[in-house]
């Protein structure tokens, strides 16, 4: 207690004997004993209430000794089972956790971790990744501007995450304890296959297969990649002692729709200890995207040669070029590209009402507007027969299909008649158009949907002058031409924008994390925060199935379905208001990249080691361990003044004090008619 406060409740005290001497003896004429007890209470209550205000603090310092922290992290993947040494890494975890010597020292701190970073409770060995960055970070939130030692019982092969080895801070010592065999033991592996998850049917698909072997002796390895019973690729690969890697860049043939799950695996004619990283499955999405495309043109244009020449830039799309006046077969085309439309085209968009082929229509000066509005419901055209010069200024809130702004701005302008171009409301632009710096308020490149059918405008000629332009710029025509071959894309599809769009894999890894992710739309094709979304996944081969539903993100729903063993599944997204449905399939391959390793990782765990200015160990050596931390001096108990504050009285002691003195001073004076 301060001495300001001291004098305050002296003051107080002076206060509250005034005021009960005058109004119990200054002013009273009778001086007797039943006064003077009233005028006491009455001095009781006044000060009580004094206090209360003061509220007096008594500080208190109490000595507090703070050992420093010594974490003791334990790897729980599958990884360690796999090197047989979950035993050694639980008794070296309990000899240093049950210590007494270190924790006279120490405060220890046990955690355990795989993908995920927790206190130590239930060790089982079965975490599908390795996160040892996860690590470092957590150790650095929990131990904030404090000097820590970390012990990290490991085989330091690391499956996910950034590399531990830069991750932990240096000014902490970090001592690994290293599990498994060290010894070197002959080992096949495929350490590494990259393929796409699309390729096309009937062509080629790249994979490229990383092969290594460790062992003294020259070898002919057996590698093959199989379709079922299907044997896709073979061939041999020679092994030595001094050649202990292999890259293959392979392509394989896409003859079969679909997803199609394949197998590689690599043997040799001698005994491994672990053969499970001699094979690795893969999956490839095969689909069917041969579009035939009819461009009717009325004349001779570079905008013809330079449009035909960017969408055959995708080898999957042929283009055919017609007259208006041929007789064309519409059944046989996907697209249907109509280049300045006049009145002889009349014949052929009748026909195409019939046949529904999705449209691009590219316009200019040639074209006839009025039979334009005539033919089509989309766009209406009030034209002069003036020419104009219109500039590109693109829509980034565009979202009917993902695209990149390829430098439109700064295209040359396209060559149109001048006038007014009005829009119906199944209409979203991508391009609009100015002229000069001022804007038009219309379109330049529009897209129309309904009922199923799409339709492209591109209101100007002279884009060949942008595909020019774009080589100019990048040095490839292969950014204009991907740009024209999602247009295309766009319209080769026959779906129209669903409610209801789910995302997901076709094929996940065992111990990958299983999202799908969904959006439920409303009529404005705005994600609508009140839906309910649940999903029924159900294995094809012994019928179980289990129902989750989709939580709310940002702005989509998910599910996480981790823990499916490996097989088949099927599953639906059901929208439970509106029942709108959505069906799909997955595969989850039978891969555990844990049972990848052979052998500790033991140069990295000692570079760490070495950053931190520490030393690893192996389990046979912990009492040296627990040695080396007892007598390093840089980790002492620190001795901290904490000052704890408590008020003299609690405020609701001195409430129920002051109500019980003035209702005693009430009941007197009312007993003795003093009222």
């Amino acid at each position: 207690m301060t001495l300001t406060t001291a004098l305050l409740l002296v003051f107080s005290m002076l206060v509250a004997g005034m005021v009960s001497f005058f109004q119990y003896f200054y002013k009273a004429k009778n001086k007797s004993n039943l006064y003077l007890f009233l005028a006491f209470v009455r001095f009781l209550s006044i000060w009580s209430v004094l206090v209360l205000c003061i509220n007096p603090i008594l500080k208190t310092n109490t000595v507090v000794n703070t050992p420093p922290v010594l974490a003791v992290v334990l790897d729980n993947s599958s990884s360690i089972v796999a090197m047989q040494s979950e035993k050694k890494a639980q008794a070296v975890y309990r000899n240093l956790i049950s210590n007494n010597a270190l924790k006279a020292k120490f405060d220890i701190q046990g955690y355990q971790f795989d993908s995920e970073f927790k206190v130590a409770d239930t060790l089982d060995f079965k975490g599908k990744q390795t996160n040892l960055a996860l690590v470092a970070s957590n150790l650095q939130n929990n131990n904030r501007k404090l000097t820590y030692p970390t012990v990290l019982i490991t085989d330091g092969n690391q499956t996910t995450g950034t590399d531990y080895e830069y991750s932990f801070d240096l000014s902490n010592k970090v001592f690994p304890v290293v599990l498994g065999d060290t010894t070197t033991v002959v080992d096949l592996k495929i350490s590494q296959l990259n393929a796409n998850k699309y390729a096309f049917y009937k062509n080629k698909f790249p994979v490229e297969v990383f092969l290594s072997y460790s062992g003294d002796k020259s070898i002919a390895a057996n590698f093959k990649i199989t379709n079922g019973n299907t044997v896709v690729n073979q061939q041999q690969i020679l092994f030595s002692e001094t050649k202990r890697t292999a890259i293959l860049n392979l392509l394989l043939p896409a003859d079969k729709l679909g997803t199609v799950v394949y197998k590689a695996a690599i043997s040799a004619n001698l005994k491994e200890k672990n053969t499970y990283n001699n094979y690795k499955h893969f999956a490839v999405e095969v689909l069917d995207q041969k579009t035939n495309i009819a461009l009717v043109a009325g004349g001779n244009h570079p905008d013809v040669g330079a449009l035909k020449r960017a969408i055959e830039a995708n080898a999957q799309r042929k283009v055919t070029v017609f007259s208006p006046e041929a007789t064309i077969d519409l059944k046989k085309y996907t697209v249907l590209i109509l280049y300045q439309p006049t009145g002889a085209f009349r014949k052929l968009m009748e026909q195409n009402k019939q046949a529904k082929i999705n449209t691009f229509v590219l316009t200019g000066t040639h074209t006839d507007f009025a039979f334009l509005n005539q033919q089509q419901p989309y766009l209406n055209f009030k034209m002069g027969g003036q020419r104009e010069e219109y500039a590109a200024v693109f829509d980034t809130d565009f979202n009917w299909f993902a695209t990149d702004n390829i430098g439109f701005e700064r295209f040359p302008p396209l060559e149109n008649q001048y006038g007014t171009v009005t829009t119906s409301a199944n209409v979203s632009v991508l391009l609009w158009s100015r002229i000069r710096a001022i804007a038009t308020n219309a379109p330049l490149l529009a897209f129309a949907e309904s009922q199923g059918n799409r339709t492209a405008y591109l209101l100007g000629e002279n884009s060949w002058k942008w595909r020019m332009q774009s080589h100019v710029n990048t040095g490839s025509y292969a950014k204009y031409d991907i740009f024209v071959d999602k247009i295309m894309q766009f319209l080769a599809s026959k779906e129209s924008k669903k409610a209801l769009e789910v995302t997901h894999e076709r094929f996940y890894n065992s111990g990958d994390p299983i999202e799908i992710l969904a959006q439920y739309l409303d009529k404005n094709y705005a994600l609508d925060a009140k839906a309910r979304l649940a999903i029924v996944v159900t294995n094809t081969k012994n019928k179980w199935s289990k129902k989750y539903d989709l939580l709310k993100a940002t702005n989509e729903y998910k599910v996480n379905l981790e823990g499916l063993p490996a097989g088949k599944y099927t599953f639906s997204v059901t929208e439970l208001h509106s029942k709108a449905t959505y069906l799909g399939q997955f595969e989850i391959l039978d891969f555990d990249i844990e049972k990848q390793f052979v052998n500790p990782d033991v140069s990295k765990l000692r570079r760490l080691a070495a950053a931190t200015n520490a030393k690893a160990y192996f389990p046979d050596q912990t009492e040296q361990l627990i040695a080396q931390l007892l007598q390093d001096t840089s980790y002492q108990t620190i001795q901290k003044t904490v000052v704890s504050k408590s008020p003299l009285i609690q405020w609701y002691v001195l409430l129920v004090w002051i109500i019980l003195l003035l209702a005693i001073e009430w009941l007197v004076r009312k007993y003795n008619g003093l009222l």
